[in-house]
């Protein structure tokens, strides 16, 4: 028994209006046992749980082989993980060559390591997106191009996400400048290239994971060999806007999903962070620059950009130099200045990156997710308000109001149909009407169509047979959203 529970019993026994009675003495003796028998209790569980994080700690030491050193670095890219490929000549090579670059050995898909160890640290994710979700992740591989701000991140919550297999791709190395926004960098790493810094970071957080790390620059004529292995997702992280239409008709040619990072220059407001399809995208000169272009190689959607929505803000832009002055500057997100040297605020590529790598990560564990574009779009609500409560007065003559007011309407369109027809999918001059002409407006009997879509709707009988008119597979999309709206409201 403690001291101090000796003393608080002592006290208590010989304090006045304590009866100096057998039972109270019984009393005493089993609060004394009772005490004893916790503090013992709490002692050996203490113990216990001490030894199992010692011994936890010792299973993660031993699953992880110790690292072999190269002397050199041209040893490190002449090892199997660089085989075929040749690094770029970097400067202040003596530095890089008297420095010992570490690898830990990979096998692919953990083989080799704990997998109760690696459950563990998955753990999380597992909860949330199901075993079968994780287990789609561990199997999947993601090519990363662009090794920065926006690609640091991306890659570094892939792998803590459970993805079992990148692909880094970049030529460039680490400075002091690129410190405020990359991911996994520290100062030691300065003058080595990114991609080697991250794989080397990778190994201490992830080590089962396949880290293919490639010191290449992205080029048109090297991108079948850089893109192959069949990527279930490839992401562009490239500042370059050139190489970045080379990599997205590249991918759009060959069906490869991918998504790529627009402006994050002369930008700080992390609430105007969007994920849209390209042919969405507003307010960022970057992605308008890259809409026009891409769209004069013959894509007008189907890719998914991570964008801002934020005007860019007028700040001093790092100097160009004589190359760059030439060049012309039809992509600058200022006028008269390139995109890629805007200053930068490290938080807001970290951001780009991370939601990058979570709509992926959703994607391939087939976890239901469909970003809202946001349209800022009062005008189209008002007018599609106004047209419907028109529709709906000339169908009745009495009807002062509607059941819909303008959020309504906005709601409906952006975060139950997403802008698009139910019917046609197109986002051109749409509109809302009944969807049941015999029943009564209400959320969950009203639709996204086109104008001429509606006018045909609009001359239907009353009771006509949808599935006739439109076919299954439109009235079950219907149904759907009329689903989703009904959990949304559940749930306000």
């Amino acid at each position: 028994m403690s001291s101090s529970s000796t003393s608080f019993l002592e006290k208590f026994a010989t304090s006045p209006g304590v009866l100096n009675s057998q039972t109270t003495k019984l009393t005493l003796v089993a609060l004394a046992a009772s005490i004893t028998t916790a503090t013992v209790i709490l002692g050996i569980q203490g113990s216990q749980r001490r030894k199992r994080v010692k011994q936890l700690k010792d299973d993660i030491r031993k699953s992880i082989p110790p690292p072999p050193a190269f002397d050199t670095a041209s040893d490190f890219y002449q090892s199997s993980n660089f085989a075929g490929v040749t690094p770029l000549p970097l400067p202040g090579q003596s530095t890089l060559q008297n420095q010992k670059v570490h690898q830990y050995p990979i096998n692919e898909q953990g083989m080799g390591f704990d997998e109760e160890l690696i459950r563990e640290q998955l753990a999380k994710n597992i909860a949330f997106l199901g075993e079968e979700g994780v287990q789609k992740l561990r199997k999947s591989f993601v090519i990363i191009v662009g090794a920065g701000g926006v690609g640091s991140w991306a890659t570094s919550m892939l792998i803590r996400s459970g993805v079992g297999r990148v692909r880094v791709i970049d030529f460039d190395q680490v400075s002091l400048s690129s410190l405020n926004r990359h991911a996994t960098a520290v100062q030691g790493d300065v003058g080595t290239p990114k991609v080697v810094s991250m794989k080397k970071a990778f190994q201490s957080i992830a080590p089962w994971v396949d880290v293919d790390a490639r010191v290449e620059l992205f080029q048109e004529d090297s991108a079948e060999e850089l893109l192959s292995g069949n990527p279930d997702y490839v992401i562009d992280a490239i500042d370059n806007i050139n190489t970045k239409l080379a990599l997205l008709k590249f991918c759009y040619d060959r069906k490869i999903p991918v998504m790529s990072s627009m402006g994050a220059g002369a930008k700080a407001d992390p609430s105007r962070v969007q994920i849209s399809d390209i042919s969405e995208t507003f307010e960022d000169p970057l992605a308008r620059a890259v809409r026009r272009k891409i769209k004069a190689m013959g894509v007008d959607t189907g890719i998914e950009v991570v964008y801002s929505t934020e005007k860019p803000h007028h700040v001093k832009l790092l100097p160009l130099d004589e190359t760059q002055a030439q060049e012309a500057d039809e992509y600058a997100a200022l006028p008269d200045f390139r995109s890629r040297i805007l200053p930068v605020l490290g938080p807001l590529p970290a951001m780009f990156g991370m939601s990058m790598a979570m709509f992926i990560t959703c994607k391939i564990a087939g976890w239901p997710i469909e970003p809202m574009p946001i349209k800022l779009r009062d005008s189209l609500y008002l007018r599609v308000h106004r047209e419907l409560k028109a529709r709906e007065n000339k169908a009745d003559k009495s009807v002062d109001t509607i059941a819909l007011d303008r959020r309504d309407v906005g709601y409906v369109i952006e975060e139950i149909f997403r802008g698009k027809s139910v019917v046609s999918q197109s986002m051109d001059k749409i509109g809302l009407c009944r969807w049941k002409r015999n029943k009564p407006l209400s959320l969950q009997n009203v639709v996204v169509m086109t104008k001429s879509e509606i006018n045909k709707h609009e001359k239907l009988p009353l009771d006509a047979d949808l599935v006739a008119v439109y076919g299954q597979e439109v009235v079950e999309r219907v149904e759907e959203k009329f689903r989703e709206e009904a959990e949304i409201s559940r749930l306000r």
